[in-house]
């Protein structure tokens, strides 16, 4: 009975605490707002449910951020959600504070990224997460996480410069070349 009282307590605070994030982060993910809902949902249920298995090698941040991204997966894999379209833009993130144009500019860059790159964005810029703990959360090396933090890094730089890296190399050759 104290253990199940101790388990709710400790479900309380993590919604408390975590909510905004997951929500935020789910809605990158899968968006869409409801199915980001259902999907926080999720993950606390799973999280209440493995409490008994958290053994705290990482930040109860990092425990729900894996636990919410293959949830968000999990959903992605379905028939249903593949036939959908779901482009995000930054006004259509919820709690969104106002952006700049840069920041907006910047944001749709970030979106257009490979799911792969665009997770590692995320995590790291968006929710503060470092390279260990994206690595913890993803069930990837840190190696990784700085490959493709250093990946999505370039290829945004290319994106912002006008175009892709590819395009930005043909570019300066042209310009060299007097064309």
């Amino acid at each position: 009975m104290e253990q199940d009282m101790l388990r709710e307590q400790a479900l309380v605070q993590m919604v408390n605490e975590h909510q905004r994030m997951l929500l935020r982060l789910c809605y990158v993910y899968l968006r869409d707002e409801e199915l980001a809902r259902d999907a926080v949902q999720e993950t606390f249920l799973k999280a209440y449910r493995g409490w008994a298995a958290f053994r705290g090698d990482s930040s109860q941040k990092t425990w729900l951020t894996r636990i919410a991204v293959n949830v968000c997966r999990d959903m992605q894999r379905t028939g249903w959600f593949r036939h959908t379209d779901r482009r995000v833009t930054p006004e259509d993130l919820p709690m969104a504070a106002p952006a700049a144009a840069e920041d907006q500019e910047l944001m749709v860059e970030v979106m257009a990224l490979p799911p792969r790159l665009k997770e590692i964005v995320l995590l790291y810029y968006w929710q503060d997460m470092t390279v260990t703990e994206i690595g913890q959360a993803l069930g990837i090396s840190q190696a990784a996480v700085s490959r493709r933090l250093k990946a999505a890094r370039e290829k945004l730089r290319g994106m912002l410069e006008g175009g892709d890296c590819s395009d930005r190399a043909q570019s300066k050759e042209a310009r060299s070349a007097g064309v």
